[in-house]
């Protein structure tokens, strides 16, 4: 009779463990980084056919995912942007500055310059 309160005993404190485990984990991931950024082409040609296909493999090689790319933004309150906007999805932070501070990235510089002007933002998404 004992050795069955004992197993008994042993398999709530296992649930247990194993549930605060899974919690510790689910607390440690960090939530991704939305990082929004306006485009506004300055020669629409250089930008089309030869910046923004190199911009977006060095990107997708950083670990960036896009998740939308328009050259028309809907207002929903206040002034759309009259630019293109693309939103990508990274990891960190610490992930986008690695990809900016990138030989590929620093190898579109003057191609990025000539192409377009751009306004970028990082955005931490909620936890789950």
């Amino acid at each position: 009779m004992k050795s069955w309160h004992a197993t008994t005993l042993a398999t709530f404190v296992s649930f247990g463990l194993g549930g605060g485990a899974v919690h510790t984990l689910y607390a440690q991931a960090k939530p991704p980084v939305y990082l929004v950024s306006e485009i506004e082409p300055a020669d629409v040609d250089i930008y089309t056919k030869e910046y923004a296909s190199k911009a977006q493999s060095i990107i997708k090689a950083a670990g960036g995912r896009f998740l939308a790319s328009s050259q028309t933004a809907v207002a929903i309150e206040g002034e759309a942007p009259t630019s293109r906007v693309a939103i990508t999805i990274w990891d960190s932070t610490e992930q986008i500055q690695t990809w900016r501070g990138s030989q590929g990235f620093k190898d579109l510089q003057s191609l990025r310059e000539k192409a377009a002007k751009f306004r970028s933002f990082a955005v931490e998404a909620l936890p789950r």
